[in-house]
């Protein structure tokens, strides 16, 4: 619910009798409004032709400026005016300060505590304090009491009758406000636009150092690679390298190599086969050795047989 929603409602049985009141009983009728807990607007009852007859009543004229002053005023007015109206009671002085809360409320969000104790001639900060918290609760105004600053920081406000020939100033701080705001809007999609341009071109910088880092990274891979092409290329001289022909002619002669081996191997295998073969060793190889031939005999050697 929004501040002072239902003031209006509360109203709406002073208006009723204002309808039958004159004189005496409307004079009556103000003091008891401005009197009832929970009425804060008065501009409605200000209309009424009956009270409207109070302006122009000798007797009951400072009635008529007593509801203009719960209506419009604050209690500052009131101090200053104070011998031209009715005296009034407490509940009447109280509620005049919880309406001089809301206009001052409304001219500024944060209120010293110093100037509060002055506009409404409190004696200590405890008073004022439990002043502001009974506004408060009857929805006069919204805000947080800032003991450590002391100050009290507005949240919310009611809004009070606007005093005829006001309107003109009103309109005016409104057209104020919406400059204001306009101009807001416009710094804002200033730097909207101005956040969004740097975004780009942060991001058309990324890019390019990305691109940048990665044909570095692809260099440094290749010149490994071509590195390491030259040692294996040194390593088989003639080659092609890492290529697959290269490969290709590596394994070729690395096969051939292996083949060439086998057959020498095989070779060799077979030619000491064959020499144990052919050879038919004596049955003592000592004595034939030592054994000289006779004399007058000619000693020939046994030829090899080989063996069929």
């Amino acid at each position: 619910m929004e501040v002072g929603t239902n003031f209006v409602a509360k109203l709406e049985p002073f208006l009723l009798m204002s309808k039958a009141a004159k004189g005496a009983a409307a004079a009556k009728l103000v003091q008891d409004a401005t009197s009832a807990p929970g009425v804060f607007v008065f501009a409605e009852l200000l209309e009424m032709p009956n009270v409207q007859e109070l302006a122009t009543s000798e007797q009951h004229s400072q009635y008529f400026s007593l509801l203009q002053l719960f209506a419009y005023k604050t209690y500052p007015d009131y101090l200053q005016h104070r011998d031209a109206l009715p005296a009034l009671n407490q509940a009447q002085v109280t509620k005049l300060k919880h309406l001089t809360l809301a206009s001052l409320a409304m001219q500024s969000r944060i209120l010293p505590y110093s100037q509060l104790l002055e506009a409404l001639q409190m004696p200590t900060i405890r008073e004022l304090e439990d002043l502001i918290i009974d506004a408060i609760y009857l929805d006069v105004i919204r805000g947080k009491l800032d003991q450590k600053e002391h100050q009290f920081d507005v949240e919310y406000t009611m809004g009070r009758d606007l005093e005829p020939g006001k309107i003109e100033t009103l309109l005016h701080s409104l057209q104020n406000w919406a400059s204001a705001t306009s101009a807001v809007l416009a710094a804002l999609d200033e730097r909207l636009a101005s956040i969004t341009s740097e975004a780009a071109r942060s991001k058309a910088k990324q890019d390019a150092y990305d691109q940048l880092q990665q044909a570095n990274l692809k260099d440094v891979l290749d010149r490994q690679k071509e590195h390491k092409a030259g040692i294996r290329a040194a390593n088989f001289p003639g080659k092609t390298g890492l290529t697959a022909a290269g490969i290709a002619e590596r394994d070729r002669e690395l096969r051939e190599r292996a083949q060439r081996e086998r057959e020498k191997a095989e070779q060799e295998g077979k030619e000491d086969d064959k020499d144990s073969m052919d050879v038919d060793e004596p049955t003592d190889n000592s004595t034939v050795r030592n054994q000289k031939p006779p004399s007058g005999q000619d000693f020939r050697p046994q030829r090899k047989r080989n063996r069929q």
